[in-house]
């Protein structure tokens, strides 16, 4: 993705959202089907476990998002933890609703309602102050995925972003125009 200067923070909020969503899928595509559904051991998540968290986290919190807690009464975090898709296509079906949700929400929005207040878990954020902490929280987990399907990948894998040792190389791609910034 192209770097877009703005002075809007909507707008730039929504290439951020964009840039990660675009970022994972790009892993994910690189990624073997029995890759998706593998723990690296008990204690850690396969990608298609994060993902259907991540795609909870949405529904509860971009549904209704001006005038609903974030947290919605039917929302049971702890199930996106357990029994995810079994195939690439129910994933990233879930995968597309969430974010579906998440720019469906964000979208109509204007600079000025980052002050508006609403709720997650009961307590009053910001706009500003909830999208800043959904960047943070789906950030983590695309980095998390990222890393994953670099592992499952291994030698088939193609970097995603600045090659290592190669950061000259990038940087003249980008002045000349070849390449995006982001």
């Amino acid at each position: 993705m192209a770097h877009q200067f703005s002075t809007s923070y909507i707008k730039d909020s929504i290439g951020v959202f964009q840039y990660y969503k675009k970022l994972a899928e790009r892993a994910i595509a690189q990624c073997p089907d029995a890759g998706l559904f593998t723990t690296p051991d008990a204690e850690s998540n396969s990608i298609a476990v994060i993902v259907k968290h991540l795609a909870g986290n949405m529904r509860s919190r971009w549904t209704d998002f001006l005038t609903s807690d974030g947290e919605k009464p039917d929302r049971n975090r702890d199930s996106e933890f357990e029994a995810p898709p079994t195939t690439r296509a129910e994933l990233m079906e879930m995968w597309e609703r969430g974010w579906k949700l998440l720019f469906g929400a964000l979208e109509p929005l204007g600079d000025a309602d980052l002050t508006r207040t609403i709720t997650i878990r009961t307590e009053p954020h910001s706009v500003m102050q909830a999208i800043n902490r959904q960047v943070a929280h789906y950030s983590y987990h695309v980095g998390q995925i990222v890393y994953l399907a670099r592992q499952f990948a291994g030698d088939k894998w193609q970097t995603l972003t600045v090659p290592k040792k190669k950061s000259a190389e990038f940087n003249r791609q980008v002045a000349a125009g070849e390449k995006s910034q982001r």
